[in-house]
């Protein structure tokens, strides 16, 4: 009973967590929007943003959704995109942005980018930007468009979605994952996270997918399920608003990587993308993208490999002095579909107020 207690203790705390993380961000956002609605601190906007998307989808609910946050309507995106230009934004592509920072053009920039290279950036998002003659760049991994890759997040979803209990080998022998509730399932997901993250990322990767197997699902069939294949990404840069950028071919943690290992990757993702394009990409998104994904060392080998621009996710936006190999971006999040928050994260206040860039 005392462990029951416990482990029931150790959920709940999660789950205030993370309801008082969102509480705060919101709370954040209004505070940043009536700042700029007022006029203060108008300097942090700096020359402009790149905002980050993953899917762009309708809706549709599901019982157990620990990526909610990387997917926003396409109903969003067209008020993101109406408030920036009612905020006097100016759309470019990512390919354009150093020659932007070189200028002496007061107007700031709104750079749009999506990493991972799904199906629905095609066919929904795709149409918005084209509504709105707005450019657009979409990172892919090698790995996911020939079908040799995983999308883990996506592969531990369904997984726990389905199941009441798991079995599974953190490294310390076999040990039963209760799952009865969406508590229960967040907490494992979160748990599964940081393991992968702790360990070899290919080998913990490997082994979620054979949990997934013994259990009927098929992590290569929700990879070609989700994401572009060679074929859908002739389809979409056959659009004039659209480009490819690199994203490596396995989309592992560069950090956690040695320097040949990290450059290969970068280098591999590069060459599939002109096989696909005919033209070498100048972008690299890093995957991930947090701090702690990213290294000083993949800066310079994003930059001696000519990445004219590669972008993380750590946030922020664009300053007068900006190192191009490691730009900061804004997620459009899927628990945040508003447009005054669209505001409040493009002036930059909040990343001024909790310290960013």
């Amino acid at each position: 009973m005392s462990c029951w207690i416990l482990r029931r203790g150790i959920l709940l705390k999660n789950m205030l967590r993370q309801a008082v993380k969102r509480t705060a961000i919101a709370g954040g956002l209004k505070v940043a929007r009536l700042l700029h609605s007022s006029g203060l601190m108008r300097q942090a906007r700096g020359r402009g943003a790149i905002f980050t998307l993953h899917h762009v989808r309708p809706k549709q609910p599901r019982g157990f959704d620990p990526n909610a946050h990387l997917e926003i309507t396409p109903e969003f995106l067209d008020i993101a995109i109406t408030t920036l230009k009612r905020d006097g934004y100016r759309f470019i592509a990512l390919d354009a942005l150093p020659a932007h920072l070189a200028s002496d053009d007061p107007q700031p920039v709104a750079v749009f980018t999506l990493d991972d290279g799904y199906r629905n950036n095609l066919d929904h998002a795709a149409p918005v930007f084209v509504r709105h003659g707005v450019p657009f760049t979409v990172f892919v991994a090698g790995g996911f468009i020939d079908r040799t890759h995983t999308l883990w997040w996506e592969t531990l979803a369904d997984l726990l979605e389905r199941q009441s209990s798991l079995t599974f080998d953190f490294g310390t022998g076999d040990e039963t994952v209760a799952l009865d509730g969406m508590q229960q399932k967040q907490a494992a997901f979160d748990r599964f996270a940081a393991w992968l993250h702790s360990i070899d990322e290919a080998t913990a990767i490997d082994r979620l997918n054979r949990a997934a197997q013994a259990s009927g699902i098929d992590a290569l069939e929700i990879t070609a399920a989700l994401t572009l294949d060679e074929a859908g990404l002739k389809t979409l840069v056959d659009n004039p608003l659209a480009s490819l950028g690199a994203h490596t071919i396995s989309h592992r943690s560069m950090a956690r990587l040695n320097d040949e290992t990290a450059g290969a990757e970068m280098d591999r993702s590069a060459r599939r993308v002109k096989e696909i394009t005919g033209d070498r990409p100048t972008s690299l998104a890093y995957p991930y993208g947090f701090a702690t994904a990213v290294s000083a060392r993949d800066h310079r080998l994003a930059a001696n490999l000519g990445f004219t621009t590669a972008v993380t996710t750590q946030p922020g936006t664009l300053s007068d002095i900006v190192n191009t190999a490691a730009l900061p971006r804004i997620s459009l999040n899927g628990h945040f579909q508003k447009a005054s928050y669209v505001s409040a994260l493009a002036s930059g206040i909040a990343f001024k107020l909790m310290g960013a860039r």
